[in-house]
């Protein structure tokens, strides 16, 4: 909609109107989601960014390492999705489209889940070594280790066989400019490889029976360590399997969100009879039905039936709902009670909860700004750790005098590096995070929403919609001329308001239709903005329907107490005052609990609303809120947020109706409430999908655990490669030690992650809503 005409509602009478724009959205930028498989840590993510985004038609890219996907901004006119997909395939990867109707990106393979066969051979290889290993522990010294020629086999099979993935990823990275991980890992088992079998080929007269004899049963062999190199890489796959599994399962809510689903679903036939079909075969316009304890499949309508529903998946509120014929579905509801015919009306990734887990994919996706700075470290961390281990090489060399000595520091310096801790640290939490606001009900448009929402000391509230249910209905009303009747003056407003969506207009347009009045044809409709709405009808003229200012009418100093606490809706004709109306509203259920909640947790509260300050003043008084401001145009929402800003407040703004899109844009972070306008939700960073107030104060708590744990994360990344690399280099780790530090380091950071998969709010939300004392209020016994 045009926000011009949609931003009018900007005083004590907020009003959209239904008149659409021309104004074009930027037609040359599409958006493109891959599902990304084959890379082992965040300079592989890197790599994959710096390729794309060299491409003239690209204009964004982030790639995710945890999450294992790529959002890409481009341009259609210049390349198409294939394309794009083609050059993330060139740099070594394996990238794949997502489908029209899949709810999420999907890889041919899942590495997470085929049996690990490669893993398991790597550990057959390495039994040997370990039994030798065992041995040294129980003093029996080489005696248990194999004879060296079948080292010499195990590790070749090992190093030039089941190793392959990694030459493959280290070669990848050095082509596309940027090494990984697991050049450093080819490079630290390769020396070793090649050093012992120097050091066995060299041994004793050259023969082939001084080759194969047992040297280390004898204790006159070479010192061969083959078992590093075998351990080593074991140790990592290990570790990279591990890490995959966590990445893919644990850690990822939309697996949860789409087992919501069922496989198959009953279907009714012409012959009215009912078959079990395959999901997958339903269409938009057949018949299901859904009985207690099952799943709903689909969006629809229901027509038959009655039940209770459960959709706390989407909204985070477990109250059942009461669901009957006429009442809206969504797809993965729970049926807790009853059976349900219903008529499909979406399918696939076009239902509400297909819509979540692409909102959910994307934001998991993107980047949060502490991911930046691991980027920075990641970029150059490679060939700053090979260059430590050659200086380390030499230096030991130089001291000791033993090639031995100055060869396993240095490897044990390649292989003790980790930047998948540093790459993991930011998206494994953020993933983590993503899936746990999603279970409570909030829906954040990207990881740098959330980093903001964490952030935010100051709430700024607007009344309508969302401090009150915002169902508005008529308490009192006063007429110019008594002998006007009211219905004929409530018509009239009613005309012009059926082209407003605000909460005010529709209470006017309700109560016409209770009193079964029919509205009037109304032509050139335009908005003044912070004043109302108004609209030509033939044969009375002009008519203006908003503040009393705007509709010239003066109202009485000493009306009934309602008049000051109620939003006031005047009516003229041709500028002639017809009357007023006095319209009121419920607080939520739980808006003084959330207030609460948000003050308790040190969030300074404020309320600013286009009603008139006397509304306002009451409503705060309620609530406890100390600072409250009325008459605020969406200008005035927005300049006032900026002040504060200055200030050095990091302020989140929560709103439902066109009149807040400015202030939500300025603020730092924002939430749209549910049902509210498109415009709200478009320009807030979360949409709260239950009525609750509470979904506010759960996305500001879980945004910062999130923060703690992301930083919890990054530290332990930096004080892990800080203190194991110095070990290495002074000899204090061997590489096979090294190596299963290096495993254990990002395997405790995606843990760390899963603790806020754990989260949940003390205080249960719920989507029940009471009745404030405006109910009983009766206007005569004022």
């Amino acid at each position: 909609m045009n926000d011009s005409i949609r931003t009018a509602n900007d005083q004590s009478y907020d009003v959209d109107t239904d008149i659409q724009s021309n104004t074009l959205l930027e037609p040359q930028r599409a958006h493109l989601q891959l599902a990304i498989d084959g890379m082992t840590c965040q300079a592989c993510a890197s790599r994959i960014e710096k390729v794309l985004n060299k491409k003239p038609s690209v204009y964004e890219v982030n790639v995710n390492f945890a999450g294992e996907t790529a959002n890409v901004d481009y341009d259609p006119a210049q390349t198409t999705p294939e394309q794009v997909a083609e050059w993330v395939n060139k740099t070594g990867f394996v990238a794949n489209l997502q489908a029209a109707d899949n709810l999420f990106a999907k890889t041919d393979k899942d590495t997470a889940t085929e049996y690990p066969w490669r893993l398991i051979a790597l550990w057959v290889c390495l039994v040997p070594f370990l039994v030798g290993m065992a041995g040294m522990l129980f003093g029996q010294g080489m005696a248990w280790m194999p004879p060296v020629w079948i080292q010499f086999i195990l590790a070749t099979v090992v190093q030039f066989g089941l190793a392959l993935p990694f030459y493959k990823s280290a070669w990848a990275s050095i082509k596309g400019g940027l090494a990984n991980m697991d050049v450093l890992v080819v490079i630290g088992t390769v020396t070793i490889w090649a050093y012992s079998t120097y050091l066995w080929l060299t041994h004793g007269d050259g023969t082939l029976n001084s080759l194969l004899q047992n040297s280390h049963g004898g204790g006159h062999g070479p010192a061969v360590y083959f078992e590093a190199g075998v351990m080593v890489i074991a140790f990592v796959r290990t570790g990279k399997y591990l890490e995959e599994r966590t990445k893919k399962h644990s850690l990822n809510s939309i697996d949860l969100l789409l087992s919501l689903t069922p496989d198959e679903v009953e279907q009714q036939q012409s012959n009215g009879d009912f078959h079990n079909v395959a999901l997958q075969d339903v269409q938009v316009g057949d018949i299901l039905r859904a009985k207690q304890g099952s799943r709903v499949a689909t969006d629809g309508v229901v027509i038959g039936g009655s039940g209770w529903c459960v959709e706390s998946h989407l909204t985070g509120e477990s109250v059942p709902l009461k669901k009957e014929e006429g009442n809206e579905l969504l797809a993965g509801a729970l049926v807790e009670n009853g059976s349900l015919l219903y008529r499909v009306s979406a399918k696939g990734s076009d239902t509400k909860l297909g819509d979540m887990v692409q909102a959910l994919s994307d934001a998991q996706g993107s980047k949060a700004n502490l991911a930046r700075l691991a980027d920075r470290v990641t970029a150059v961390f490679v060939p700053v750790v090979v260059a430590i281990a050659i200086v380390t090489f030499a230096l030991t060399w130089w001291l000791t005098g033993t090639i031995d000595t100055a060869l396993m520091h240095a490897v044990s310096v390649l292989v003790i590096a980790c930047p998948c801790a540093l790459g993991l640290a930011t998206p494994a939490a953020i993933m983590a995070g993503m899936g746990v606001a999603a279970r409570h009900g909030v829906w954040f448009k990207d990881a740098q929403s959330l980093e903001a929402a964490g952030n935010i000391d100051t709430v700024v509230l607007d009344k309508t919609g969302t401090l009150t249910v915002g169902k508005p209905t008529i308490v009192d009303q006063v007429m110019v001329d008594k002998s006007l009747p009211i219905d004929d003056v409530l018509q009239i407003a009613a005309s012009v308001e059926a082209h407003a969506s605000h909460p005010l207009a529709t209470a006017l347009i309700n109560a016409a239709t209770a009193r079964n009045l029919s509205l009037l044809t109304v032509t050139d409709i335009s908005v003044i903005k912070g004043a109302g709405i108004q609209a030509n009808i033939e044969g009375l003229g002009l008519v203006k329907v908003g503040t009393a200012e705007f509709a010239s009418l003066s109202l009485p100093k000493l009306m009934p107490k309602v008049w000051q606490i109620a939003s006031t809706v005047a009516v003229s004709v041709n500028d002639e005052p017809l009357g007023a109306f006095a319209l009121a509203d419920d607080l939520k259920t739980d808006t003084s609990q959330a207030i609460n909640a948000l003050q308790d947790s040190g969030i300074n509260v404020i309320l600013m609303s286009g009603d008139k300050q006397s509304v306002v003043d009451h409503v705060a008084g309620q609530l406890g809120i100390e600072k409250a401001y009325g008459k605020m145009s969406p200008r005035d929402k927005a300049s006032q947020i900026a002040v504060l800003q200055t200030a050095g407040h990091k302020v989140a703004m929560a709103g439902d109706g066109v009149n807040d899109a400015p202030a939500m844009a300025t603020a730092d972070a924002s939430f749209a409430m549910f049902e509210g306008t498109d415009v709200a939700q478009h320009s807030a960073s979360a949409r709260l999908m239950g009525e609750s107030l509470m979904h506010i104060d759960a996305a500001q708590k879980i945004a910062q655990a999130t923060l703690r744990n992301i930083k919890q994360n990054l530290f332990f990344a930096f004080i892990y490669n800080c203190l194991g690399i110095p070990l290495a280099a002074f000899g204090f780790l061997n590489p096979m030690i090294a190596a299963a530090a290096m495993a254990l380091s990002s395997i405790s950071v995606l843990m760390n992650a899963l603790r806020l998969t754990q989260f949940k709010m003390k205080v249960e939300l719920d989507n029940t809503v009471s009745t404030s004392n405006l109910d009983s209020y009766d206007p005569s016994k004022t």
